[in-house]
Order: structure tokens, then C-alpha cells, then sequence
């Protein structure tokens, strides 16, 4: 399949600066040319919010975009809200807040995709993993778990008691946002979550995590069985309470070798799909991994419909490596949006052409960076909502 992708011309964008700027120039036509890789369109549903269309494989006009960490300290209104609440906790677990927040970039940029403010250690107080989240530190586990008397003592996630704030929220962003967007839910994955409870927050060679899983692996597996128990019924709880898509992220599963990212993560994010897909057969389901170009053929075999690429990974050899049924998210360099304007906008169109048309969400290889301009983010949605095929 071949296609034509053009930008329209783009108004200046003022809701962020009072200064003038340039206005700019209309970007030549990119040409896309990947045969064979996207599989036919269909025709699309005007109902549905544009992500969930090009997901599911229906003619759209343009990609859809969003940005992982769009809501974020980036943004000056956040910044604002983190003075009079400190704590990323309370920030993140009050129904307000969440709402306020994930709603922040929505009434700036307005993104395709409203992704909920929270966290994906939100639930480990619910299982009895005691932790917080410290400015300057990252995620703290109280007490990290090494043994099989620690395993038995994780209790399986019941959302409904846990988090009612999470629903809460996410109902009331389905309203505020008016399927003018998709509203997005997001869960770690066990992997990824059990290396933090090994570990005890963040790590650098994930040397615990490691020597549990090849001393005692028996013990892992425990962990991560309940783990994976406890995301999908998380996934079920907000896709219930008002999430059209649901991201997992997989953050640490790529500083596993190839043969044991098949033992100890392939098989948890199978089963939560598997899982999913019983009560909840239309929700698209979105995996990233950081880092995941040697393992892209097998995030594929976990049966999500999404898996999103970092930028670490060619789009267009990303999208042959994953076949045509599969759709792809991302992938632009996140560094790229302290570039220039020109800059930015070449590497929208550069990945747009190599993702060819439909079945692709534009977003970054990565979280937004602390400190990115805001006016360059202004600029990335200006670009991206403007592209038409």
C-alpha cells in the first residue's frame, strides 16, 4: 500500500506566548511508500473517537495523536498545581486532582488520546506493598521483596477497593472530554512491576530481580502470577469505568535476555490479554517497552493490538518487523521537541511516512522530558493534527 501525506497549513498557535512568531511555511508533500506493510482499511466509524478508529484498522484522514507524560511538570499549570500539593501521591490519588490534571493538556493541545494522571505503582498499597513516590528519588518500596514469606504476603488487587478514586476519575473524564477523544487507562506489567518490589524502587542492572528469577525462580513466578491476576482485572475495572484504550507498559521487560523475556514476562502479558479479551473483547490493548528493538516480534505474540515502538527503532522497519495487522504508536525521539520548529516538524513527517497510512498512533518514543519547551509541544500537536493522507 502506498499514500500521500500532506500537512495543512498551520495557524500560530498564541494560547502559550504573547510574543509574535513567525507564521510556517506550508511543509512540502512526504510521500509514504511502504508496500504490503498496513493492512486494507475500512470504512470509519464518525461516532468513535479517531484513535480508536485507526486502531482498529478504519480509513481515518490523519494519525491520531497523543503523548505519553503530556500531562506533566513540563507544563506551567502543572508546576503550579505541584507547588500547593507536594506530594505526587495526593496529586495522584484525588479525584479532583487526577481529573484536573489529565485535563490539563486536553484543553491546551487537545490531544486524540486523554490519558488518566496516575501512576503505574498506584496499586501496590491495595496488595500490601507499602511505597511512595519521592520528589528528586523516584519510587521508594518500604520493604522490597527477596523471599517466598514475602511473595505470600501480596494480596491480589480488588480496584473496586483500592483505587475507587481511578474509576471515579475516569467517568468523569469520559464526560468532560465528550468522545471528542479516546480516554486512555494504563497498567504496568508484571514484569516491570516485580522488578521495582525486588529491586526497591528504580535500578540500574536489575541485579536482584535477576538473581531471583535464575536462584529461585519458583518464587518469581508466584509474584508475577499475582501480578498478572491483578492488572487484568485492573484493565477490566477501567475499561468499565470509562477507558477506551488501555496502555501497559512493560518499562524494564527489555533488560531481560530474549529467552527470558519468554519465561518471565511473554506468558503474564499473554494471560492478561487473554484475560481481558473474555470480558472486554473491543478494548484495544497498547504495549511499550522501552528499548524493545530485539524483542519486537515477541511483544507481537502477546495478542495486544497496539504495540508502541521507542525511538530507538525505525518506524518503517518497525512496521515490517510487526506485520501488517498490527498497529504501531510512536516513535518520534522525544529530545527532538528541543530542536526547532523545522526540526520537529521534519521528524513528524519523516515518521508518519515511514508508518504509512492508517493503523498508527503518532506519539513519542517516550515520555515527554522534563524541561521540553511548552511552546515546542504547542508546536508537535499543531504539526500532527494538521497531516492528512
Amino acid at each position: 500500500m502506498s499514500c500521500i501525506c500532506s500537512i495543512n497549513s498551520i495557524s500560530s498557535f498564541s494560547a502559550l506566548s504573547s510574543s509574535p512568531r513567525k507564521s510556517i511555511p506550508k511543509p512540502p508533500i512526504v510521500h509514504c511508500s511502504l508496500p504490503g506493510t498496513v493492512a486494507e482499511p475500512k470504512t470509519a466509524s464518525v461516532a468513535e473517537p479517531l484513535l480508536l478508529n485507526a486502531v482498529r484498522g478504519e480509513n481515518v484522514e490523519r494519525p491520531p495523536v497523543w503523548l505519553m507524560r503530556q500531562a506533566g511538570r513540563y507544563m506551567k499549570s502543572y508546576q503550579t498545581i505541584c507547588e500547593k500539593y507536594p506530594s505526587f501521591r495526593e496529586r495522584s490519588e484525588n479525584v479532583d486532582l487526577v481529573v484536573e490534571i489529565s485535563l490539563q493538556p486536553w484543553n491546551v493541545f487537545k490531544p486524540d488520546g486523554v490519558i488518566l494522571f496516575s501512576d503505574i505503582l498506584t496499586p501496590l498499597s491495595g496488595m500490601n506493598i507499602p511505597f511512595d513516590i519521592v520528589k528528586g528519588k523516584g519510587p521508594v518500596i518500604f520493604n522490597p521483596l527477596h523471599t517466598a514469606a514475602d511473595v505470600d504476603q501480596v494480596r491480589e488487587f480488588v480496584p473496586e477497593e483500592s483505587v475507587p478514586y481511578v474509576g471515579k476519575s475516569l467517568t468523569i473524564l469520559r464526560k468532560e472530554v465528550d468522545n471528542k477523544a479516546a480516554v486512555l487507562g494504563f497498567v504496568g506489567a508484571p514484569f516491570t512491576l516485580a522488578s521495582y518490589v525486588v529491586e526497591g524502587g528504580s535500578s540500574k542492572h536489575f541485579s536482584k530481580i535477576k538473581r531471583l528469577a535464575f536462584s529461585e525462580p519458583k518464587v518469581l513466578h508466584t509474584l508475577l502470577q499475582k501480578f498478572a491476576t491483578s492488572m487484568a482485572k485492573y484493565i477490566q475495572y477501567q475499561a468499565k469505568n470509562g477507558a477506551q484504550a488501555v496502555q501497559i507498559f512493560d518499562s524494564w521487560a527489555t533488560e531481560l535476555s530474549p529467552v527470558d523475556f519468554e519465561e518471565f514476562s511473554l506468558p503474564y502479558l499473554k494471560q492478561i490479554v487473554d484475560t481481558v479479551r473474555k470480558t472486554h473483547p473491543n478494548l484495544p490493548l497498547i504495549l511499550y517497552a522501552s528499548g524493545s528493538g530485539g524483542l519486537l516480534e515477541r511483544l507481537a505474540l502477546t495478542g495486544v493490538d497496539v504495540v508502541s515502538l521507542d525511538w530507538t527503532v525505525d518506524m518503517a522497519e518497525g512496521r515490517r518487523r510487526l506485520g501488517p495487522n498490527l498497529a504501531v504508536q510512536g516513535n518520534v525521539d522525544p529530545g527532538v521537541l528541543f530542536g526547532s520548529k523545522e526540526f520537529i516538524t521534519n521528524r513528524i513527517n519523516d515518521v508518519v511516512r515511514k508508518a504509512g497510512k492508517g493503523k498508527h498512533i503518532l506519539n513519542l518514543g517516550h515520555g515527554i522530558i522534563v524541561g521540553t519547551p511548552e511552546e515546542n509541544v504547542a508546536h508537535f500537536f499543531e504539526v500532527a493534527k494538521g497531516i492528512r493522507y
